[in-house]
């Protein structure tokens, strides 16, 4: 019996050792367990093809949202004018713009797209001595973020540039500042929280 009795003795002896030698180095021995929080996770940035269906019969477009720090490209279906006047354009701009300044869709958000679009924003007609292709914005485009302007500029360059085959987009605000012309670049893209590239000021002309 005293044989028995010295093995359990012994093993409680050791524990109370190491537990000595943890505390010994600074360690504070805890049954409770450490909640780290959830790990990291990364958001795909790509909304799945079959979640994309036209609310209405019109024709599909690109326009730029936000999603990982970037521009990232979401189809939209809007209506096109009959026609090419300067009023069809002003309408097509304005439907690009409502769908920029609209709440992403639920497979959207839940790919990580967000908008810095203000609503509302509204497309203005083109000035007398506007040069030619001039959208004007209800707010200053300065005034915007650098987010929501290159939103703004890249939608554009890719649906309503100022020209047939040009990737600038000419911008001007309410008031009677001169519009500027924008540049939608590959650096635009990748790093939009920087000022969007300012184009040659384009000559005059009517729009």
């Amino acid at each position: 019996m005293r044989g028995r009795l010295r093995r359990p003795a012994a093993a409680l002896a050791g524990l109370l050792a190491l537990g000595a030698a943890a505390t010994g180095c600074g360690i504070r021995p805890t049954s409770v367990p450490v909640d780290a929080g959830p790990a990291p996770s990364r958001v795909p940035c790509t909304v799945p093809a079959n979640a994309v269906s036209p609310q209405f019969e019109g024709v599909t477009v690109q326009v730029y949202l936000v999603c990982g720090a970037q521009l990232v490209t979401a189809q939209r279906s809007v209506r096109t004018p009959q026609t090419q006047g300067a009023a069809d354009r002003v309408r097509f701009a304005q439907a690009l713009l409502d769908e920029l300044s609209a709440k992403p869709s639920g497979d959207e958000k839940d790919a990580g797209y967000t908008t810095e679009v203000p609503a509302p924003l509204t497309v203005m007609v083109a000035r007398a001595g506007d040069p030619a292709g001039t959208l004007r914005l209800s707010r200053n485009p300065q005034d915007l973020s650098a987010l929501a302007l290159s939103q703004v500029v890249c939608t554009y360059a890719d649906n309503a540039p100022a020209a047939p085959g040009s990737d600038q987009v000419v911008l001007g605000g309410p008031g009677e500042d001169p519009a500027r012309g924008y540049t939608c670049t590959a650096e635009m893209k990748s790093r939009p929280g920087n000022v969007p590239t300012l184009g040659e000021i384009p000559s005059p002309g009517r729009s």
